[in-house]
């Protein structure tokens, strides 16, 4: 059975209508939206509201891991516009949110497993999945005899991205999967190989029970995502391989598993 998975869309629809070309299956791991493009700052819904340059001094400060300096940034440029009360900001970004769910998930290939980012909205996606689309998250689906598992989300950071969770939190899902064949995440276990990106030089959050989860259960394979440029895109720990599906945003090509 032929998996094409992708993960870390960040609002590539164009790409992500042929994603699902050639295969049997179609998995995506999230983080669907476009909120930042450290890459990119002329792009993304941080400067849709506030302008490149303002976006440039707030992903520099993200970067160099001053998130107080980054929050007052923000809290600025909502005074410039006029916006000072939390539910009128969020009014503001989910307006823009939702615009970008529309055009991706008319663009998601049908059908198609799938399951959160750290950097989705979970609340929202009943509103625009389709026929054909199933969202799990601290569950397992059985394809083509292969037994899946899938956790969705991130860990709590500095970030403060939308769907973060507790390592309880967290714990609980994965210890609802039971024993799969494959094991499909948006973050990476907790290895430094696999967290460290070479480009914001800075550890991700991965997850120590994931880690755990791998050691005892050895899934034949692990895919995630989360990690745009890692120092390694993928690693054997004991019997499974561990693999970096890659950042869609950037390749538009999606990752294909022989299952």
């Amino acid at each position: 059975m032929r998996i094409n998975v992708v993960s870390d869309v960040h609002g590539a629809d164009v790409a992500l209508r042929r994603a699902a070309d050639g295969a049997d299956l179609f998995v995506c791991l999230g983080d669907l939206i476009l909120f930042l493009d450290y890459d990119d700052p002329s792009q993304g819904i941080y400067t849709e509201l506030f302008g490149e340059a303002h976006t440039r001094a707030y992903i520099d400060a993200r970067t160099a891991g001053r998130f107080d300096d980054a929050r007052v940034l923000s809290t600025e440029a909502w005074a410039r516009r006029g916006v000072l009360d939390p539910n009128e900001r969020w009014g503001i970004l989910s307006g823009q949110v939702r615009g970008q769910y529309e055009r991706l998930f008319e663009a998601m290939p049908t059908p198609a497993l799938m399951t959160f980012g750290n950097v989705d909205i979970p609340d929202l996606w009943p509103e625009y999945v389709k026929p054909g689309h199933r969202v799990i998250d601290g569950a397992t689906v059985t394809e083509g005899g292969v037994r899946m598992g899938f956790v969705g989300g991130g860990m709590a950071s500095p970030m403060r991205t939308p769907y973060e969770l507790t390592g309880e939190q967290y714990a609980e899902k994965v210890a609802a999967l039971g024993p799969v064949d494959v094991l499909f995440t948006h973050i990476p276990p907790r290895v430094p190989e696999l967290t460290y990106d070479t480009v914001a030089r800075r550890f991700e959050f991965g997850n120590a029970t994931l880690l755990e989860y791998i050691r005892d259960v050895q899934p034949a394979f692990h895919l995630f995502g989360h990690v745009h440029q890692p120092l390694r895109s993928r690693m054997r720990i004991g019997r499974t391989e561990c693999i970096n599906v890659g950042h869609f945003h950037s390749t538009g090509r999606p990752f294909v598993l022989n299952a």
